[in-house]
């Protein structure tokens, strides 16, 4: 597909209205940049901290729509200006988009991530940079989880630390299901994961058939189905380790609910969680389960313990 800009010069008051306004008239997306840009005029936007700018605007602005090269320019940009009451078009011009290999070009942005000593999280278009390594083939997609979080990190270490062979595996929050790949390839004998999102549902299913792990996938109410079904009978002892990498406000909610799934002398395992959360959450699960901090990166930390009995 051929492409070309819409590029506007036009005042900051009507720059966020025109935006919404081309993109309704047919412009593929919009961007607002500073018509300034590169110049002793040049202004940045700041919001207070933690906070975004009021407008994302410029007193300046330079709009940028993304069209179709034969799309109907004149009538598009006609047709936004007049939505938003604008007796005149504002002055633009027409430039091309110089043709793109945009599948490459996005593949580029993604490279192999090594996760502890041995593992690798491959996209399926480069090849393993360690073919004895532990590899998981998974593409950017729907679901969180390509291990390039901290969270997802201390998690995927943990399990290479504790390696988990011939032990069953509940991933709670399981998103992509990385973690439930990790622990099947690292030797257990069972994994299960879990997630509200059936998307991540969908997006999980497809890399453990890509992997070729077998691991069973729910949403909340059927994994509740699978263990009302079970408990009743003598085999059911829940699970040898829980790994459950969420934020700390889901997790102190869940802890006698995560708790119940350990089974005796069985490990539970935490991420999600800030290093100033972390008292906070122990204190939630102590009821249940000692927690201790395991680890720490970049602010972010993953908790363990053990059940006693």
């Amino acid at each position: 597909m051929s492409l070309a800009e819409i590029v506007i010069d036009i005042p900051r008051a009507h720059a966020e209205a025109l935006s919404d306004a081309l993109m309704d008239a047919g412009a593929l997306s919009v961007s607002v940049e500073d018509a300034d840009l590169g110049t002793a005029a040049e202004k940045p936007l700041f919001g207070e901290p933690g906070m975004l700018p009021e407008t994302n605007a410029w007193e300046h602005s330079r709009i940028v729509a993304l069209t179709e090269t034969n799309a109907d320019h004149v009538s598009i940009l006609t047709a936004a200006a007049t939505s938003i009451g604008l007796d005149q078009l504002p002055k633009h011009i027409l430039r091309p988009v110089a043709d793109q290999d945009w599948v490459r070009l996005t593949q580029s942005q993604f490279e192999p991530i090594q996760i502890g000593k041995n593992i690798w999280v491959v996209p399926s278009w480069h090849d393993a940079p360690d073919p004895n390594g532990l590899i998981l083939e998974l593409d950017p997609g729907l679901a969180f989880g390509t291990g390039s979080h901290p969270t997802t990190r201390l998690c995927m270490e943990w399990l290479e630390a504790h390696a988990p062979l011939q032990q069953s595996v509940l991933d709670y929050g399981c998103g992509s299901g990385i973690l439930a790949l990790v622990a099947k390839k690292l030797g257990a004998a069972k994994v299960v994961g879990v997630d509200i999102d059936p998307q991540a549902i969908e997006a999980a299913q497809h890399n453990a058939l890509r992997n070729q792990c077998e691991i069973a996938y729910y949403l909340p109410e059927a994994y509740t189905a699978t263990q009302t079904a079970t408990t009743s009978l003598p085999s059911y002892v829940g699970f040898n380790i829980v790994v459950a990498n969420i934020l700390s406000g889901p997790l102190t909610q869940m802890a006698a609910m995560l708790a119940a799934q350990i089974t005796s002398k069985g490990t539970l395992v935490l991420s999600g969680i800030l290093s100033e959360q972390a008292q906070d959450v122990i204190q939630a699960y102590a009821p249940f389960i000692p927690l201790r901090i395991w680890a720490e990166q970049d602010g972010w930390v993953a908790l363990s313990g053990q059940l006693s009995n």
